[in-house]
């Protein structure tokens, strides 16, 4: 399988004053075609940061990331904002859906946004993919916490990208949601060949990775019994 995200020596080091707080220390990491990688770790030991950096929405101080063998180092922002939109999905704790818009209405302002011309039957598609079909013409409040991530998956995968990014996707969720949506994206991983990495604080979500590494103090170490 082909390496989708490829992170070299990467690097963060934010100034504090007249301290230097180093973010991420000497960061390899590879995500391939196909495969469902979790990363955890407490709250300030540089997950968030790691996430940004890998989707191209924050430089790293030094090192090299590559999308789908393209890398981020060379482009400019408005290269890499294009990049974003053809190769990453990004999924939130938060859904981000907006609320006066019905579902559909809310994968017909992504085709606007990105210049896209997909079909109603297309969307369609999607849907019935996730098995939220029948909530097309509902609104984002009509909707539980499983259906609105549910939606947000959706949104994701909807350029078709080749890497998947999901921060803390299961945050605002009960159990029995959070495995719902956990199943379903190492399920799209899977069956549609997409990089899936997943950061998350709750270890009861891991079971189902392929892999799964530890951030500890800025630096990436693989966990082997999890």
């Amino acid at each position: 399988m082909k390496d989708m995200l490829m992170m070299k020596d990467i690097r963060k080091t934010f100034k504090q004053g007249t301290s230097d707080i180093h973010a991420l220390k000497n960061v390899n990491f590879t995500v391939k075609q196909g495969e469902f990688i979790s990363i955890i770790g407490p709250s300030g030991s540089g997950k968030s940061t790691f996430l940004t950096i890998s989707g191209g929405l924050q430089q790293p101080t030094s090192g090299d990331i590559r999308i789908n063998d393209i890398s981020f180092s060379h482009l400019s922002e408005k290269e890499r904002a294009k990049l974003r939109f053809k190769e990453i999905g990004f999924i939130l704790q938060a859904s981000n859906l907006i609320p006066f818009l019905t579902i559909k209405e809310q994968f017909h302002l992504v085709d606007k946004v990105n210049k896209n011309k997909k079909t109603d039957q297309q969307i369609e598609e999607l849907l019935t993919s996730l098995d939220i079909s029948h909530l097309k013409d509902k609104y984002p409040k009509d909707l539980s916490g499983g259906e609105r991530q549910r939606v947000a998956i959706g949104r994701a995968l909807y350029n078709d990208p080749h890497l998947i990014l999901a921060d803390e996707p299961t945050a605002s969720l009960d159990t029995e949601h959070a495995y719902e949506v956990v199943k379903l994206l190492v399920k799209e991983a899977h069956e549609k060949n997409k990089a899936t990495v997943m950061v998350t604080h709750d270890h009861r979500m891991i079971k189902w990775s392929d892999r799964v590494f530890e951030m500890k103090d800025g630096e990436l170490i693989e966990v082997k019994d999890f």
